[in-house]
């Protein structure tokens, strides 16, 4: 799994079909399924993350599979050693799977040609980050029914994003029309190619959406000033529940977090009945359990 630009449409279904089972088992009050019993998965992070490690760890868990997480900043690449070589010494261990998340596009597909194992992208730089294009399509699936035909917007840093690009590409793999939104100078110049409309005017674009996927400013990936100050960029994208009652309609709301409150989305309007924030986070332990049952179905 290590871009959603590599998968089918049947894949996203049998994906989804997956984690619907997973959710039921998520509401059983035993939520451990024995699945994978005699997998090993590494959890292998260069780069901070909440929700997605606890995810996958929980998620690996549940399938009773045995678990070992590895953090960079306490480990033998501090001292030089190489990605090849720090994998390669995890797996010597009898490790089956892999999930993990790097800050340079592509070191899940680099790491693919040179380790015997499978691998889950669980974020590459501002490349992809497959699960959670996939878990926002299965949360709007959920909320409205199916994601085909449906309007989506994404607002914010596209240019920085990996969670923006894998959601064009799964979105479009399922019919979704896809517009982005925010400032030119965050906005790659090569997304229209992706068939992707592009809106600088924020109210006209929630005016024309169904759902609003808002994105958090990566200031971590900013070499330079993209904008004149987060007060400006938040007068003109970010929502509060004033812009949102005024459209007359109802749109839904989504984020993959971080959340900065009061920058891109105020707190009433992550907290309002149209926000799906928090399901987007719980629909993601099941989706996690999905990918890494199919993946782990090859390996034995």
């Amino acid at each position: 799994m290590l871009g959603i630009k590599y998968l089918s449409r049947e894949d996203l279904d049998l994906i989804f079909e997956t984690a619907d089972h997973f959710k039921e088992v998520l509401s059983r009050s035993i939520k451990k399924v024995p699945s994978l019993r005699d997998i090993t998965i590494a959890n292998i992070f260069f780069e901070n993350s909440t929700r997605t490690k606890l995810s996958f760890e929980l998620a690996e868990k549940r399938l009773s599979a045995d678990v070992i997480n590895f953090s960079a900043a306490q480990s033998s690449v501090r001292k030089g050693e190489t990605l090849i070589d720090t994998v390669n010494n995890i797996l010597s261990m009898k490790v089956d799977m892999v999930v993990m998340r790097h800050p340079n596009p592509g070191a899940g597909i680099f790491l693919s040609r040179h380790v015997n194992a499978s691998i889950i992208n669980a974020g590459d730089g501002a490349h992809e980050h497959p699960t959670q294009a996939l878990l926002d399509s299965y949360s709007i699936r959920e909320k409205l029914g199916e994601v085909a035909g449906k309007k989506v917007v994404i607002v914010g840093d596209i240019l920085h994003s990996r969670v923006a690009l894998s959601n064009i590409f799964a979105l479009q793999l399922q019919g979704a029309e896809v517009q982005v939104c925010g400032p030119r100078t965050l906005i790659p110049k090569y997304v229209e190619s992706l068939g992707v409309r592009v809106e600088p005017n924020l109210r006209k674009a929630l005016e024309w959406c169904d759902v609003a996927n808002m994105l958090r400013i990566q200031n971590e990936r900013m070499d330079m000033s993209y904008f004149p100050s987060t007060r400006e960029y938040t007068r003109q994208y970010g929502i509060d529940k004033k812009l949102l009652d005024s459209l007359g309609k109802e749109i839904v709301i989504m984020h993959p977090g971080p959340i900065n409150r009061g920058v891109e989305i105020t707190s009433d309007v992550a907290d309002s009945s149209q926000s799906i924030i928090l399901n987007q986070v719980e629909n993601g332990v099941a989706i996690r359990m999905a990918v890494i049952y199919l993946l782990a179905s090859r390996i034995k």
